[in-house]
């Protein structure tokens, strides 16, 4: 071995052999990006470590490694398939047990490998908050269920930074389920078995555990008659699955004529389905009012689209998601993954300010007692000594009385180079507009779990009641306010390369929670730009409303911004058409142009001046 290899590539070489070992599978490679991805194909991306291999970084990146190696090793996906749930809060619970299976039978014969995973799941419980929690509604069951079947196979307690999520939710399990978690031990070596233990315990849960074999058969299609064993309990489940389908989908049918009927206050179906066709025109659904007579923030109809509940929802400073060793570590990655783009970028950023410099209307206050020299009058004082010195003081400038608010997707499909090269743009753009004086505010969007959080764990307890809205619980980081100066807030930006922050995407809500607080600023001119890569998904709220749901949300926030609101909207889209959403768009193929487009198109909106801006004659100073 060549003993030039620095420490991080042996490193990276000894992670991906051991990787290959473990799950007997010579064709896996190992790739290491800033968030790391898991498997995709033959390829297994982890995270990248930080150059000097702090043994914290070193164990969860072993962890990770371990637990995708140990799934590949003793899971097989066909047999997981079949006996999966079709319902979403079921199926969450499966699939996590199911990874929780595999990982207990590398961690009973292999030490090291219990440890990395140890590791794995303590940091996983802090990034997801479950260290502070104080009620087990706070913690997503599949969570709970994933660390307790772990520790009933491998007879191990949790380490610590998971034990309080155990004991939380250990008491308000039934002794049935308790048993079933006991039962999982005996059947870990076969998933099959293993995989009707935990239906079982599903069932004791009250969840439906009907799965795509069970819908087969009732369906009549009868290929193989699989599943025969379970007939009698699951022949009851299918009957009912058959009636929740049929009511879904007259629920779904009667819904979406609810909502055209509910969001055109009073005007007809045709109304309102030209205003789903194009967004872009005035919305015969929106109230009249004149902005002048109405409040500033959202004024929007919300009959036709609401959250389930909000209790779930958060609001919370990029800090407070990290602690302070781990934003340093992620802050030095994102400076790694673009010092190539650095001087790109920094050129482009100079270029806006001196476009943006060379647009200050300067006045000045003259004949002062204190400021600035006034040199143009310093002949005075050597014709005749005794007149005293002069001084200026430049006057507030119209220009720098602006904000400007860039509000970024934190959607998984982000991850990798996207979300890498949002976060620096985000960086430079704050850095350029605080030297020109215009403050800058960075915003993320996301929900806190996958497919749906506790606020469905609330809709399914309360008997799911028809029509619940949005079923997940949303996630609004501020990553820097408007008044907080770059130097304080930079750190932050480098939480969007954190695996686990990056989830789903709702961009409605997002978008008016961006609004409102850009809307109440002192500033005379507030700008609010939109860096996405796609249209909003949430998959637990699709499943259960129609399926523009979000989509038409997202129409309605729009338009009423375009046509009603003193904020200027524009959007970038990465790789995604956002044109036919807003106005004032752009798309991008690569991710490398963001950079270059978030300046050009702040510069023409300087260029253009903005809706409130009046005409002035005073002088401009000239920039070479």
């Amino acid at each position: 071995m060549d003993n030039s290899e620095s420490p991080i590539e042996k490193f990276k070489r000894v992670t991906a052999a051991t990787m290959r070992a473990i799950s007997e599978r010579e064709e896996i490679t190992a790739a290491f990006t800033p968030s790391g991805q898991g498997l995709s194909g033959t390829e297994v991306r982890l995270p990248m470590p930080a150059r000097d291999l702090p043994a914290s970084d070193v164990a969860q990146v072993r962890g990770q490694a371990d637990a995708v190696a140990l799934r590949l090793k003793y899971h097989d996906e066909s047999t997981h398939r079949v006996q999966r749930p079709q319902q979403d809060s079921a199926r969450e619970v499966f699939d996590a047990v199911e990874q929780a299976r595999c990982e207990a039978l590398g961690m009973k014969r292999m030490t090291g490998v219990a440890s990395n995973l140890e590791a794995t799941l303590a940091e996983q419980c802090h990034a997801k908050g479950l260290t502070r929690v104080t009620s087990h509604e706070d913690v997503p069951l599949s969570e709970a269920l994933r660390v307790l079947a772990r520790e009933a196979i491998t007879g191990t307690p949790p380490p610590p930074a998971a034990r309080n999520l155990v004991d939380l939710w250990r008491p308000h399990l039934h002794a049935d389920v308790l048993r079933d978690l006991a039962d999982m031990g005996a059947n870990a070596e076969d998933q099959e078995s293993f995989a009707k233990v935990v239906k079982q315990m599903l069932r004791h849960l009250d969840l439906d555990v009907t799965s795509e074999d069970d819908l087969g058969d009732d369906q009549d299609e009868n290929e193989d008659g699989d599943g025969s064993e379970d007939a009698p309990s699951d022949s009851r489940g299918d009957g009912e699955e058959q009636e929740s389908a049929e009511d879904q989908a007259s629920m779904e049918s009667q819904q979406g004529e609810a909502m055209e009927d509910d969001s055109g206050e009073g005007q007809d179906a045709d109304a309102d389905g030209e205003m789903m066709a194009d967004a872009g025109e005035d919305q015969p659904g929106q109230p009249t009012e004149t902005p002048q007579h109405q409040d500033r923030r959202n004024a929007l109809d919300q009959a036709a689209y609401h959250p389930y509940t909000s209790v779930f929802d958060e609001t919370i400073d990029a800090a407070e998601l990290c602690d302070a060793d781990e934003l340093n570590r992620l802050r030095q990655m994102l400076d790694q993954q673009l010092a190539h783009l650095q001087g790109v970028i920094a050129k482009l950023a100079n270029r806006l300010q001196r476009r943006l410099l060379a647009q200050q209307t300067r006045n000045w206050d003259f004949n002062l007692e204190e400021g600035i020299l006034d040199t143009s009058r310093l002949t005075r004082v050597v014709v005749s000594p005794t007149h005293s010195l002069s001084y200026k003081q430049e006057q507030d400038m119209e220009f720098r009385d602006t904000v400007v608010s860039l509000l970024i997707d934190n959607s998984g499909s982000m991850r990798g180079r996207p979300i890498t090269v949002a976060a620096m743009s985000a960086d430079i753009l704050a850095r350029t507009l605080e030297r020109c004086g215009v403050k800058v505010e960075i915003l993320g969007f996301t929900t806190r779990m996958w497919k749906g959080g506790q606020s469905r764990e609330r809709w399914i307890a309360d008997g799911k009641p028809p029509n619940p809205g949005r079923l997940n619980d949303v996630r609004h980081i501020i990553y820097k306010s408007a008044d907080a100066p770059w130097r304080r807030a930079r750190k932050n930006l480098g939480l969007m390369l954190r695996e686990g922050i990056l989830k789903e995407n709702i961009d409605g809500e997002a978008l008016l929670w961006a609004h409102n607080r850009i809307v109440t600023r002192p500033e005379q001119r507030r700008v609010l730009m939109v860096i996405s890569d796609g249209a909003p998904v949430d998959d637990s709220t699709l499943s259960v409303n129609p399926g523009n749901y979000l989509e038409k949300h997202l129409r309605e926030v729009i338009s009423y911004i375009e046509s009603r609101s003193p904020v200027e909207l524009l959007a970038i889209g990465i790789g995604h058409d956002v044109t036919r959403y807003y106005k004032r768009a752009v798309t991008i193929v690569d991710a490398e142009q963001l950079g270059g487009t978030v300046m050009e198109k702040l510069a023409e909106l300087f260029d253009e001046g903005g809706p409130n801006a009046t005409t002035h004659h005073h002088r401009r100073r000239k920039v070479s």
